[in-house]
């Protein structure tokens, strides 16, 4: 998405706790005395019971993610549609694929969001490679046999490397009638090598109109 010491404290309460029986030559008190102790000291009556305003009648406890957790809203084929839990009642979304490698190990991960119009970007990716990837050749994406483009590094934090791109009206048709896209990285222990790894996009049309009607209520 347990811990035996959490009752260390609990059996150190009770080793302190003092005995409640006493020896009654050590206490000087009677058996008539005792008596009038526990007369004393009986349990209250209901009359001394809590008050019902006094009483703590619960809550409602909280379901799902809070305020700023990344949680899956929905799938579609291979891609899943992230969104951000707000405190309004519109969280923004984005489509979200995890790419591994040939034996199965994950390696990056991209996520693609709708822009408004107007823009010369129809829509934007964040795309995250690992620490270890050379940075001064870029990335390359290309869709089935297409053209493949060049995309810069933005930046790199102790997650990996960014790079935020742009995709024109006419490379997002590409990705919805393709069958998969390919994103080449290279590594930085090997800069003779080249890390080529597919993005499905099984799924992708109905993810991609899914994330811009749920983006669109938070504009």
């Amino acid at each position: 998405m347990k811990n035996l010491t959490k009752t260390l404290p609990l059996l150190a309460l009770l080793a302190a706790t003092p005995a409640v029986a006493q020896d009654a030559d050590t206490t000087g008190e009677t058996p008539a005395a005792e008596a009038e102790a526990q007369t004393e000291t009986a349990a209250p009556s209901d009359g001394n019971a809590p008050a019902p305003g006094e009483l703590s009648m619960g809550q409602p406890a909280q379901t799902g993610p809070r305020a700023g957790q990344t949680y899956i809203a929905e799938e579609f084929g291979d891609w899943q549609m992230r969104c951000v839990r707000t405190e309004s009642e519109n969280d923004p979304c984005q489509l979200y694929q995890l790419l591994e490698d040939q034996d199965g190990n994950s390696v990056a991960e991209i996520s693609i969001f709708g822009l408004p119009e107007g823009q010369q970007a129809a829509a934007g990716a964040t795309i995250v490679t690992p620490l270890e990837t050379l940075l001064t050749p870029a990335l390359t994406l290309a869709v089935d046999d297409g053209q493949a483009k060049r995309y810069p590094y933005t930046f790199c934090s102790q997650v990996g490397c960014f790079a935020r791109i742009g995709f024109t009206g006419p490379e997002v048709a590409a990705f919805k009638r393709g069958a998969e896209a390919t994103l080449t990285i290279v590594p930085a222990a090997a800069p003779d090598q080249q890390v080529d790894l597919t993005i499905s996009l099984s799924g992708f049309t109905a993810g991609y109109e899914a994330v811009n009607e749920a983006n669109a209520e938070t504009r």
